[in-house]
C-alpha cells in the first residue's frame, strides 16, 4: 500500500508565485500610466476653460488681456464701471508641482498658456489668444 502525501510541491509554489508576481507588476504599470493620462486629461480641460476665461475677459473688459505676474492666480475685471469675478479662482496643476504658465510674452494684447504633459509625446501643451 501506497500512502499519498497531499500538497504542493516546492516548485509548483515557486511557479504559482512567480506568475502573481508577474501580474500584479503588470496591473500597477498599466495603473500609473493611465493615472498619468487621466492627469493630462484634466491639464488639457483646465488651459481651455483658461482660455475661455481669458476670451472672455477681453471681449468684457476693454479688448485687452490680463496681465499675469508669472502665472495667472484670478481673472478679474476691475475696469471702471465694470466688476465682474469671470474667473476668480484660476486652476492649478492637478500634482500641485506647478502652475500653468504664461509661454513667451503674456501681456494686454497676446497670451499663450501653457502645461507640462507626462504621459505624451509632446512635453507641454499651450493655447493661444484666440483675437
Amino acid at each position: 500500500m501506497k500512502k499519498f502525501k497531499r500538497g504542493f510541491t516546492l516548485l509548483e509554489l515557486l511557479v504559482v508565485i512567480s506568475i502573481i508576481v508577474i501580474l500584479i507588476t503588470m496591473g500597477l504599470s498599466s495603473y500609473s500610466t493611465a493615472q498619468k493620462k487621466g492627469r493630462d486629461a484634466k491639464r488639457k480641460s483646465d488651459i481651455k476653460e483658461i482660455q475661455g476665461a481669458l476670451e472672455q475677459y477681453y471681449s468684457v473688459c476693454g479688448y485687452t488681456y490680463p496681465v499675469p505676474t508669472g502665472f495667472y492666480s484670478s481673472i478679474i475685471c476691475t475696469t471702471p464701471g465694470v466688476s465682474i469675478a469671470i474667473m476668480p479662482t484660476v486652476y492649478s496643476d492637478p500634482r500641485g508641482i506647478t502652475p500653468y504658465y504664461c509661454d513667451g510674452t503674456c501681456n494686454a494684447t497676446n497670451y499663450t498658456i501653457c502645461a507640462g504633459l507626462e504621459a505624451e509625446t509632446t512635453p507641454a501643451f499651450c493655447v493661444s489668444n484666440q483675437q
